[in-house]
């Protein structure tokens, strides 16, 4: 995709913003790492305790995998703390409106904050199995999806991809029970 394009109907940016900035945390896609050093992603905040009132200089993050063993079978998880200086939230925007934002579609690299993640389109988005997804269709957006399937030749001649809540690809790994997949025309569907 050329730098300046944008395509209709694609779903919004992800743009990482400072942990400070951010209002709740709990459960929320987190970015850690440091600038010069590198990033790490897949990961959710819980909230931090502030029972003093002052503000949280850690951040309890953790895998998500943990974050939806947590929420499956009810049980506490091991969340280390993480300085907040070196964690980042995804916000969604339609275009980086943070000041700091790198966005290395638009010729933009840094190592001073993690990347913005723009939407690829499925069809141009392999390997898509085990990718987040979004779908972004007639009905609203859809997110905290993951492929299942790549795109493929459905029944009616059609190329769909299979795809199934986040919660249940976790539970998949978890149980060993496979999830319950949708099924979306592939133009619908975009890879994170």
């Amino acid at each position: 995709m050329a730098a300046e394009q944008t395509v209709p109907g694609a779903p919004e940016t992800i743009v990482p913003v400072p942990a400070e900035q951010a209002v709740d945390l709990r459960g929320r896609r987190a970015i850690v790492g440091m600038p010069g050093l590198g990033w790490r992603g897949d990961l959710r905040t819980d909230q931090p305790d502030v029972s003093d009132g002052s503000r949280p200089s850690h951040v309890p993050v953790l895998a998500e995998s943990d974050f939806y063993r947590a929420e499956i079978d009810r049980v506490e998880v091991f969340a280390p703390l993480v300085p907040i200086d070196q964690v980042w939230i995804e916000q969604l925007e339609p275009e980086p409106v943070w000041p700091g934002a790198v966005d290395p579609a638009r010729g933009r690299t840094s190592l001073d904050a993690p990347p913005v993640r723009r939407p690829i389109p499925a069809a141009a988005a392999a390997p898509l199995t085990g990718r987040r997804v979004v779908v972004a269709g007639r009905v609203g957006t859809l997110r905290d999806l993951r492929a299942v399937t790549e795109s493929y030749q459905d029944r009616t001649g059609g190329n769909s991809v299979n795809v199934c809540t986040e919660r249940d690809w976790y539970a998949w790994a978890l149980t060993g029970r496979p999830p319950k997949a949708e099924t979306y025309p592939t133009e619908l569907v975009w890879a994170e």
